[in-house]
C-alpha cells in the first residue's frame, strides 16, 4: 500500500464541522505512549482485539479475482494500532488512520521497534481524519470502525462518511456498545468507577447506540446488515456471543 502524506498539526486542530470531537482526540492522545502496554490503560482493548480481528476475517467475503491480489482495510480511528497491525497479520493491506497525532506517531514507533513478520501484508498509517480520505476519493474492500462511532460527533454523518469510503459490494465493520443500563452499570460504572479497567469519562452512556438504531441509521447510507454478535467478557477472556446488551460488533455490505 502506497502510504498517504500526514496531514498538519494545522489540519487536524481544525476540528469544526467533522465527525471528530477535540475533548476526546485530548483523552486518547493522552494515553498514547501506554497505548501497547497490554496492563495500562487499553488492557481491554489488548483483551478484546484478538476477537474483534477475527471475528472480522471469518466474515469478511473477497471479491478478489486473484489469490495474489490483497484485500484493503481501512482501520478508522485506529489509535497506536491495535488492530491495524493484526489485519495485516491477518491478510489485509491495512491504513491506520487517526486524528490524533500522538497516538499515530505511538503506532508508526511500535511498528519499527517490532517488525510485522514477512508473511503479514503492507500497512500504511495517516495523522487525518475520514473526511480527509473522503476528499482524497479513496475507497476500500473493508472499512472498520472499532469502538469509534460511540466518540463521534454525529453518528449518522459518521457512517455516511463510511459508507462514502467503502467500494460497491465491500463491507463496513463497526463495534461498539449498546445503550441499555446492563451497559451502564458495566461498561460505565463498573468499567470506569469500580473495576477501574478504563480511564474516568472514556465513554458517555448517552452516545451509547442500540443495534437497532445503528442498523436504522446505516440504511440511509445504502449499508446493508448481514453479520451482527455480542461481544462479551468471561474473565479472563473476551467471546463471541449472541448478547447484544453491551458491546457487539456488526458487519454491513454497500449497495
Amino acid at each position: 500500500m502506497k502510504a498517504m502524506p500526514e496531514k498538519g498539526s494545522e489540519e487536524t486542530s481544525n476540528l469544526k464541522d467533522t465527525s471528530v470531537v477535540k475533548e476526546e482526540i485530548d483523552r486518547f492522545s493522552a494515553l498514547a505512549e501506554q497505548w501497547w502496554d497490554p496492563k495500562g490503560p487499553m488492557a481491554p482493548l489488548h483483551a478484546m482485539n484478538p476477537v474483534r480481528t477475527e471475528w472480522v476475517k471469518k466474515n469478511f467475503i473477497s471479491k478478489k479475482n486473484t489469490a495474489s491480489e490483497l484485500p484493503t482495510l481501512l482501520d478508522i480511528g485506529c489509535g497506536a494500532g491495535l488492530a491495524s497491525e493484526s489485519f495485516a497479520r491477518l491478510g489485509f493491506e491495512t491504513l491506520g488512520v487517526d486524528a490524533s497525532e500522538e497516538a499515530i506517531k505511538a503506532a508508526q514507533a511500535h511498528l519499527k521497534s517490532s517488525p510485522l513478520p514477512s508473511s503479514a501484508a503492507p500497512l500504511s498509517y495517516m495523522a487525518g481524519q475520514a473526511e480527509h480520505l473522503v476528499e482524497d476519493k479513496r475507497n476500500f474492500d473493508v472499512v472498520c470502525a472499532l469502538e469509534i462511532i460511540e466518540h463521534v460527533r454525529d453518528p449518522q454523518e459518521f457512517l455516511k462518511l463510511l459508507a462514502q469510503l467503502t467500494k460497491p459490494g465491500g463491507q463496513v465493520v463497526i463495534s461498539t456498545l449498546s445503550r441499555t443500563v446492563r451497559s451502564f452499570l458495566v461498561a460505565k460504572l463498573g468499567a470506569e468507577y469500580l473495576l477501574r479497567l478504563l480511564p474516568i469519562g472514556t465513554h458517555d452512556w448517552k452516545k451509547f447506540i442500540k443495534p437497532a438504531e445503528l442498523d436504522q441509521m446505516s440504511r440511509q447510507v445504502g449499508l446493508q446488515l448481514t453479520h451482527i454478535n455480542g461481544l462479551s467478557y468471561r474473565p479472563p477472556h473476551w467471546r463471541v456471543s449472541h448478547d447484544l446488551s453491551i458491546n457487539y460488533i456488526a458487519l454491513f455490505k454497500r449497495n
